[in-house]
């Protein structure tokens, strides 16, 4: 059973109640949960991350990239970074009126026991419904909480939540990847790239912006660099890290790529290979062949994986020619030319 249903149930058994007026705000939905339990006409679907905002949309569900106005009930579906999730609670307090309903559902597996332990160290819980190792636990916004304000401790999780400089300099927040530092296959990819890239580049999955920043850097001979990112957060990170006028930025569903125009010279990317906790190889083959649809007959191709990816499949499907330029114990990088068409 997945989060869709156990949210659902908890409405449909009557353990949680909707409220008799109002929208209700679905955080970082994940899939259109509650469209079959709830009336749509009252549902708001949140997501920044291009694919699943897409998906929403094309089944007719009410969706935004963040939620603003004031909503009856607001649930938060939990990501796997603890701050993230905290800073979503915070925020869905904001959201709330007086006796407004907060609702978080997660596995335990995502740390739900650990989360709701915190929430009721703030607010007495109004109730818990268990399913599918997990749960959902629901609470209200005080009527004594003056508007505009929050809890000391909600308060103090927003502000962990809310971008920050790390240590290189670069804004980031939790929940995106590598938050921190720039990841090690990132910096093995611009060490390999530099003064190679020149003309139009494009960066699939560029993050928060640091390889692109680095390659505009290392190649002085780059006309303009296109960003493409599906996560909106780490692309409105990215805008601010990247102040080039030479940067473009594409909120997008990387493998859903089109050619546009005459093409790119260069193309790099450092693709992710999961959204959950496995491992999904599938995620790069598909920037793989999106690479291979927007590059020039003449361009290249570099990118970064993980060394026990099985990616070589994907580049033969694409490219006529590539070949491992490096590897070690951890990485192997790829350069590939000839894209195959269509």
């Amino acid at each position: 059973m997945a989060r869709a249903d156990r949210l659902a149930l908890a409405f449909e058994t009557g353990a949680l109640t909707l409220p008799p007026s109002g929208d209700v705000v679905v955080l970082r939905a994940a899939a259109p949960i509650l469209a079959e339990a709830l009336p749509r006409e009252r549902l708001l679907f949140e997501s920044s991350f291009k694919p699943v905002h897409d998906a929403l949309v094309a089944a007719g569900l009410r969706t935004t990239a963040r939620a603003e106005a004031p909503a009856a009930l607001v649930a938060v579906t939990m990501g796997r970074a603890r701050a993230e999730t905290l800073g979503d609670i915070a925020r869905a307090l904001a959201l709330l009126p007086p006796g407004g309903v907060l609702a978080l559902d997660g596995a335990k597996t995502d740390g739900i026991d650990s989360a709701a332990r915190a929430l009721a160290a703030v607010l007495p819980l109004e109730g818990s419904f268990a399913k599918a190792h997990g749960r959902v636990v629901w609470t209200r916004r005080p009527e004594s909480l003056p508007p505009d304000s929050l809890p000391p401790e909600a308060a103090a999780w927003a502000a962990a939540a809310a971008p920050a400089r790390n240590a290189a300099g670069f804004l980031t927040a939790p929940g995106m990847f590598s938050p921190e530092a720039p990841d090690p296959g990132s910096l093995r990819l611009a060490a390999a790239v530099a003064g190679r890239l020149s003309g139009r580049v494009a960066d699939l999955g560029a993050g928060w912006g640091w390889l692109a920043a680095q390659a505009l850097a290392d190649n002085p001979g780059i006309a303009a660099i296109e960003l493409y990112e599906a996560e909106g957060r780490a692309l409105d990170a990215a805008r601010i890290n990247v102040p080039d006028p030479r940067a473009g930025f594409r909120w997008a569903d990387i493998r859903a790529l089109r050619r546009e125009g005459a093409g790119f010279d260069a193309v790099i990317s450092n693709p992710p290979f999961h959204q959950g906790r496995a491992a999904e190889p599938e995620l790069g083959a598909g920037f793989i062949a999106a690479a291979a649809r927007i590059v020039k007959p003449q361009g290249r191709f570099f990118m970064v994986a993980n060394r026990q990816l099985p990616y070589e499949a994907a580049l033969d499907a694409a490219f006529a020619r590539w070949e491992k330029i490096a590897e070690d114990g951890a990485f192997k990088m790829f350069r590939a030319d000839r894209p195959r068409r269509a």
